[in-house]
């Protein structure tokens, strides 16, 4: 049997995207990691600070946002249009030959409007499919796809969706083709079992192990969808998933990440 080529799947978000520095440093540094690879891009917090500034008020529902019709403008310009191509534009600064993507872009990613359960999201978006074919013909002919987190229903809307969620949907998606290895970077060391304290890192997070840390609510809020994407992923075919700060995708020796099992 033919072996897989290898794919990195990054996904940089929390206050990285907000850190002019902190952002310059990881694009250097994603555009130095040899091998095919995707970007995946949050911007959350500049989203949130763009519809305050306009006026309106973020609504956040168990980590996730709940998108209304101005929200869904809003996070569509700053997500697809401000923070996609000076991305994009970074990368090709490094001679990283990016292409900016949303979920619309080619049909890469297909969902539909969230069912309404407890919580009505608004125009959220669950991912139904990830046209892999197509993003391996662009990873194949050295182009690397920058995802931005909208996506479309192939009826005409665009919809925000979690960029955690489009991260692991690309990875179990391109695992068809590939060794696929799914690494989410933001600003702490990994899962914290307190926030504010690095000395607390949970190097390694299993099926049991999560069950428990749920029920403590140390895993709790915006890193709830992120837990469940990095299980969900695993189950789905991706071979590993880690999460850290941005410096791990440049040293793979890095102890202080957290492993996801």
């Amino acid at each position: 049997m033919k072996q897989k080529l290898k794919l990195k799947i990054i996904k940089i978000g929390g206050n990285v995207i907000n850190d002019k520095g902190a952002l310059t440093s990881f694009l250097s540094d994603f555009s130095k990691v040899s091998g095919p690879k995707i970007l995946v891009h949050g911007g959350g917090r500049r989203a949130s600070e763009m519809i305050s500034e306009l006026g309106l008020k973020p609504k956040m529902v168990n980590g996730r946002r709940v998108t209304d019709e101005s929200t869904l403008e809003i996070v569509t310009m700053v997500y697809a249009g401000l923070l996609n191509k000076n991305i994009t534009a970074q990368l090709q600064k490094n001679n990283c030959n990016a292409i900016g993507l949303s979920g619309a872009d080619g049909n890469t990613i297909l969902a539909h409007k969230r069912i309404v359960k407890d919580v009505d999201y608004g125009f959220a978006g669950d991912v139904d499919k990830v046209s892999a074919d197509i993003i391996k013909v662009l990873v194949n002919n050295d182009l690397t796809p920058v995802f931005c987190a909208i996506t479309h229903d192939k009826n005409g809307q665009l919809l925000n969706t979690n960029a955690d969620t489009i991260a692991a949907e690309l990875a179990k998606g391109m695992s068809k083709y590939y060794e696929v290895e799914l690494v989410y970077c933001f600003e702490k060391l990994g899962v914290l079992a307190d926030v504010d304290n690095d000395a607390t890192l949970i190097e390694k997070i299993d099926f049991i192990s999560l069950s428990f840390l749920k029920k403590e609510n140390i895993i709790s809020q915006g890193m709830l969808p992120k837990i469940d994407n990095c299980f969900d992923a695993l189950q789905s075919g991706v071979a590993r998933v880690i999460i850290g700060k941005p410096e791990v995708i440049s040293d793979e020796r890095l102890k202080h990440t957290t492993l996801v099992l």
